[in-house]
C-alpha cells in the first residue's frame, strides 16, 4: 500500500491579467505545512474511492486518467481540506490520486506530466509546483496565442505554466483563517475573469515590481517587514483587488483586523475567503490567532489555525 500527503498552498496574486505582452496569469504563492491531504492506495479491480471526501469525484476522474487499461485503484482519502476556500484543494487531490497510480504502476511520468492528463495547472502553476518542490514560488504564466482568453484553471487546458523562481520560505509563523463560506468556483469563477479581465497595464506593472523587486529579495534574504508590505500592497492592486472585493465585509475586514493586530503582512488567498497572516514571533502569532478566533466567532464562524510553510512538497510513502 502506497501512502501521500500533499501540502495545501496559498496564492497570493495573479500577476498579469493583461496579456499585452504576449503573456498571461503568472502568480507568487506559499506552499503550506497544513492543512493537508492524505490518502492511501493500492492495487485492486476497478476503481473505489472511500473516505466522504468533498472532492472523490476528482480522485476518481484523476485515477482513471492514469491507470493502464484494465488495471485498477482503490483510494481511501484518510484527511481532507476542504473545497472552493483559497487552499488549492482540487490540484492537490488529483495530484495526489494521480502520483498514486503513478506509483503503484511504476509508470515513471514527472509531475507536470501527471498535472497535465488530470487538467491541472491551466492557469496557476503554484498548486502544481506545491506538489512538486513546495516553498516560496513565482510561475510566468502562459504564452496568450496559445491559452487564448482570460479563464481559471478549472476552465483552461494549457500546462502548468513554468516557474521561474522557487526559494525556501522562512521560518515564519503563518496564520489561517477558515471563515465559513465558499470562494467563487466553476461558472462564478469563469465570470469574473471574463467580466474582469484585461487587468490595466498599468496595475500590472505595478504588481510586477512589488513581486520582483520587494517580495522575492524579501525571500531571499529573510526580511519579514518588506515581505509583509508586498503582501499588503497585492491586496490593493490588480486582479487580486478585484477578488477581494467580491467577499463579503466580513473577510474584507478580517484581513485589515490581521493587519491591525501587528502582523508583518495579511492577505487572502485566491478567490477566498481564507485569509492570512504572517508573523515571525511564536508568542505573538498565538495572540493573533485567539483574537482573530474571536472574530470569526462574533460573525462568519470559522476557525483560525497557525501553520509554517512546507519547503519539500508532497510526501510519498510505502505504508
Amino acid at each position: 500500500m502506497i501512502k501521500i500527503r500533499s501540502p495545501s498552498r496559498l496564492h497570493l496574486s495573479l500577476i498579469d491579467m493583461n496579456a499585452e505582452l504576449g503573456r498571461v496569469d503568472g502568480g507568487a504563492g506559499i506552499t503550506l505545512d497544513y492543512p493537508n491531504i492524505t490518502l492511501t492506495a493500492e492495487k485492486t479491480d476497478g476503481i473505489e474511492v472511500t473516505g466522504g471526501s468533498a472532492l472523490s469525484e476528482r480522485v476518481y476522474a484523476a485515477a482513471e486518467a492514469l491507470l493502464p487499461e484494465g488495471e485498477g485503484i482503490s483510494v481511501h482519502v484518510e484527511e481532507d481540506m476542504p473545497p472552493h476556500v483559497g487552499l488549492g484543494s482540487g490540484t492537490q487531490i488529483a495530484l495526489s490520486a494521480a502520483a498514486a497510480v503513478n506509483e503503484l504502476y511504476d509508470l515513471g511520468m514527472s509531475v507536470t506530466e501527471l498535472a497535465i492528463k488530470v487538467g491541472r495547472g491551466g492557469t496557476s502553476g503554484i498548486g502544481v509546483a506545491s506538489f512538486e518542490s513546495g516553498g516560496f514560488i513565482v510561475d510566468c504564466g502562459h504564452k496568450f496565442s496559445e491559452k487564448g482568453s482570460f479563464s481559471p484553471s478549472s476552465a483552461s487546458r494549457a500546462d502548468p505554466a513554468p516557474v521561474v523562481f522557487r526559494h525556501d520560505f522562512p521560518e515564519w509563523g503563518i496564520i489561517l483563517a477558515l471563515p465559513d463560506s465558499k470562494g467563487a468556483h466553476d461558472a462564478q469563477e469563469v465570470d469574473i475573469f471574463k467580466k474582469e479581465c484585461p487587468i490595466p497595464l498599468q496595475e500590472v506593472q505595478e504588481i510586477s515590481h512589488v513581486v520582483l523587486m520587494q517580495m522575492m529579495p524579501a525571500i531571499i534574504e529573510g526580511d519579514i517587514e518588506n515581505f509583509g508590505m508586498a503582501l499588503n500592497h497585492l491586496q490593493m492592486v490588480g486582479f487580486k483587488k478585484r477578488e477581494v472585493a467580491l467577499q463579503s465585509p466580513e473577510v474584507r475586514d478580517l484581513i485589515e483586523f490581521m493587519q491591525d493586530l501587528g502582523v508583518a503582512g495579511a492577505g487572502m488567498s485566491s478567490f477566498g475567503p481564507v485569509v492570512f497572516g504572517v508573523v515571525d514571533h511564536s508568542r505573538i502569532a498565538e495572540q493573533i490567532r485567539n483574537e482573530s478566533q474571536m472574530f470569526l466567532d462574533e460573525t462568519v464562524g470559522g476557525k483560525v489555525v497557525l501553520t509554517r510553510a512546507n519547503n519539500s512538497g508532497a510526501k510519498i510513502w510505502m505504508d
